[in-house]
């Protein structure tokens, strides 16, 4: 892999230019040192090189991947595309990054996973929602000791769009839909929390009139425990509660969403001053032995999306096939786990009963 790193970064391909790759994956890249946005694989070079000037514009996979300066390949497309176009990525030599969902199936999950290991390739999956700001509150009040053992976990994502766009995402298809867009985010959160589960129960619909895919969740995940994971996402909410953790000697509550998208949609630099700083931070309430209540604003760290990637250059570039998947920055295990729980999720709506979850 190392002869097609440059002197001075890794060349990155992004392939694909819509939503995810022109807010997401384009400014990260290109602000995280050592990386360089060297082409983008789009079929409309004119929207790309508007934004883009300096960036070279292809049409197709196959004229990518025969340039040797390429060293890695960031996949934004259509969730149907993800795996045909990691395969080819890593049986070219290629690192890849793939936008989540990691593929629309199990199955294909694990047979990249196979793939790459049995290559000795660099595979992870975009799950930029861990380096949320909320999301980091939590893991630092569960490493301080400052919840207990948690007894249910929350985590909600609602919008209020009550007008169907025309775009994939909304339109029937496979790998389409608000279980596919938001589900692996927040299954991804509640595996890092709370393990895995050893059964999920999910309802599923579309609510907006005129809908063609999903935009409507609930999923409750049971652990060996008795506790609870609910995963909750819609388009039709006028609500903003975004987590709720309760534990034995008290609970967190947050509201809103981290700023970091709405930052990138509006141009803001990646890492700059006071990126990731969460405007409305959560509330921790303790309660001690004798039922006193304590109310604290928790201002946490800052989210910080380019974690992600920083991630991606520094074990990439020291990248081995006997790295431990756990060195990953999104490990692959977990990918394959979120997988399962999308797939289970599906099983459950479909077929209106608690799915259990195989060890």
């Amino acid at each position: 892999m190392a002869a097609s790193v440059n002197a001075s970064a890794i060349n990155v391909a992004l392939v694909g230019y819509g939503y995810a790759g022109r807010v997401f994956h384009a400014p990260l890249i290109r602000a995280t040192p050592g990386l360089a946005l060297h082409t983008v694989v789009s079929s409309r070079p004119e929207d790309v090189h508007a934004e883009l000037p300096d960036v070279r514009v292809v049409g197709d996979v196959e004229a990518m991947l025969a340039d040797p300066a390429i060293g890695l390949m960031v996949i934004a497309t259509p969730n149907a595309l993800h795996a045909p176009l990691a395969r080819r990525a890593i049986e070219a030599g290629l690192a890849v990054v793939v936008d989540k969902p990691f593929t629309v199936t199990v199955a294909e999950a694990r047979a990249l996973q196979t793939l790459s290991e049995d290559k000795g390739g660099f595979l992870t999956v975009f799950h930029n929602r861990a380096w949320d700001a909320d999301f980091l509150t939590i893991q630092q009040l569960i490493r301080d000791r400052r919840l207990g053992r948690i007894t249910r976990f929350e985590s909600h994502f609602s919008r209020f769009r009550p007008q169907v766009r025309d775009r994939w995402r909304e339109r029937p298809g496979p790998g389409a839909g608000i279980w596919y867009d938001l589900g692996p985010h927040l299954a991804d959160q509640a595996l890092r929390v709370m393990g895995r589960p050893v059964a999920l129960s999910a309802d599923i619909a579309t609510v907006r009139s005129g809908g063609g895919a999903d935009d409507w969740f609930h999923v409750v995940m049971r652990f060996a425990d008795d506790s609870r994971a609910i995963l909750h996402a819609d388009m039709m909410s006028t609500t903003n509660l975004r987590f709720v953790v309760e534990s034995e000697t008290g609970g967190f509550v947050k509201h809103g969403l981290d700023p970091q998208e709405d930052a990138l949609k509006a141009g803001a630099l990646p890492g700059g001053p006071g990126w990731g700083v969460d405007p409305r931070p959560g509330v921790l309430t303790t309660v001690d032995a004798d039922g006193r209540r304590t109310e604290e604003i928790v201002q946490g760290p800052p989210g910080d999306y380019l974690a992600l990637y920083r991630d991606v250059r520094d074990v990439w570039s020291d990248f081995s096939p006997s790295i431990p998947d756990h060195q990953r920055p999104v490990p692959l295990n977990r990918a394959v786990e979120v997988m399962e729980l999308i797939e289970a999720g599906l099983v459950s709506a479909r077929e209106r009963r608690e799915v259990v979850l195989e060890e």
